[in-house]
C-alpha cells in the first residue's frame, strides 16, 4: 500500500492537520446535533425548524466531506469515528427528550456561534500554511454565520 503526500511539512503540516480535524469534528457532530433537534422538537413552529435543521444537516455534511478530502488531499488522515468525535467535540450535546422549538433555536444559535468562532480561529491558523485550506474556513464561516443568523432571527 502506498502513502498519501502532500505538500506541507513540518510545523505547517501540523498546523493544517489540526484546523482541519477540529473542523471535520465540529461539522460531523453538528450534524448529528442538529437531527437529533430535527428528531425530538415540539412546539408551534415545529415545521419550520425541523426543514431548517434538515439543511442545516446537509450543509454540515458536505462540508464535512470537503474538510476530510482537503485534508487526504494532503497526507493527513481524517478522523470521524464516533470514539474521536466523543472525545474531541467542544459542542454542547442537546438534553435528551422533546425539546421545544423556542429552546432548539436558543441552543443552535448558541452552537453555531461557537462553531463559527472556530472556523474564524482556523481561518487565522491557516493564513500563513495553507490559504487554499483557509478559503475552505471562511466558505463554511460565511454559511455558518447566515445558518446562525437564521436561527437567531426566531428568537
Amino acid at each position: 500500500m502506498g502513502t498519501i503526500t502532500g505538500p506541507l511539512s513540518g510545523d505547517a503540516k501540523n498546523t493544517v492537520a489540526e484546523a482541519l480535524q477540529g473542523a471535520l469534528v465540529d461539522l460531523i457532530d453538528l450534524s448529528l446535533v442538529a437531527k437529533q433537534m430535527h428528531w425530538n422538537i415540539v412546539g408551534h413552529n415545529f415545521r419550520p425548524i425541523h426543514l431548517q435543521l434538515d439543511e442545516l444537516v446537509s450543509l454540515a455534511r458536505e462540508h464535512a466531506d470537503t474538510i476530510a478530502e482537503r485534508a487526504a488531499a494532503l497526507g493527513i488522515n481524517p478522523d470521524g469515528r464516533s470514539a474521536t468525535l466523543g472525545r474531541s467535540t467542544k459542542i454542547a450535546q442537546p438534553e435528551s427528550g422533546w425539546i421545544e422549538d423556542g429552546k432548539v433555536v436558543a441552543t443552535m444559535t448558541d452552537i453555531l456561534e461557537g462553531v463559527g468562532r472556530r472556523m474564524r480561529e482556523r481561518i487565522e491558523a491557516t493564513e500563513e500554511p495553507d490559504k487554499s485550506t483557509q478559503d475552505l474556513f471562511v466558505r463554511i464561516a460565511q454559511d455558518i454565520d447566515k445558518e446562525r443568523w437564521m436561527f437567531q432571527a426566531q428568537r
